[in-house]
């Protein structure tokens, strides 16, 4: 049986890094922020409807992600109607992968949203990455174009992260060394392996 673990964490807590490692002891990942960005990107499956719901928001290298943010954060009504699209088409691509590895002894779904959203369902554990306060919003005001008030208006759409942590199976620090990090994704992997049949 396949154990398929959730894998999520609030804005600038570290999961595309904790994810790499999990993909580098050799266990699938299914990134769903990457499949976004493929379904957005040039000839995406989702351009022409995005483009018609949000006209100006797209060109020929797809959908411009920071004039689609502009339009959506502060609209609850607008994030929905966004979601209403990437939601069901990111589920097929989900499927897909799960279809793929279903000989996998373990596979990460790695997805942002993954309490807000009802992911927390689909999945058998969760891991959740995380950090201490000042290093998350260092490390996000670091990144180009973020102000502190799109990090404020994106943390309020996340559950926060003590909650994170308090419905997870497992909890993630990653205010340590990469060392450290990876030292507690070897020691998930094997704890999970120990759980699949041989």
């Amino acid at each position: 049986m396949t154990v398929i673990l959730g894998l999520t964490g609030s804005i600038g807590m570290g999961k595309s890094t904790v994810a790499r490692m999990f993909e580098d002891e050799g266990v699938p990942l299914f990134d769903a922020d990457a499949v976004v960005h493929q379904l957005q990107g040039p000839e995406g499956e989702l351009v022409a409807a995005i483009e018609a719901r949000f006209p100006g928001t797209t060109g020929e290298a797809g959908v411009n992600r920071t004039a689609l943010a502009e339009r959506v954060l502060a609209e609850p009504e607008a994030l929905q109607n966004l979601e209403g699209l990437i939601h069901p088409a990111v589920a097929r691509e989900r499927r897909a992968f799960l279809a793929r590895h279903a000989e996998a002894p373990l596979v990460v779904l790695d997805v942002p949203l993954l309490f807000e959203k009802g992911g927390a369902d689909h999945v058998d554990k969760i891991a959740v990455v995380s950090a201490p306060g000042p290093v998350q919003r260092e490390r996000v005001l670091a990144r180009p174009g973020m102000t502190l008030a799109k990090f404020c208006q994106i943390l309020a759409l996340q559950l926060p992260d003590e909650e994170k942590r308090a419905r997870a199976d497992f909890v993630i620090p990653t205010d340590g060394s990469l060392d450290e990090t990876r030292d507690k994704v070897r020691e998930i992997i094997a704890c999970l392996a120990s759980t699949s049949n041989p």
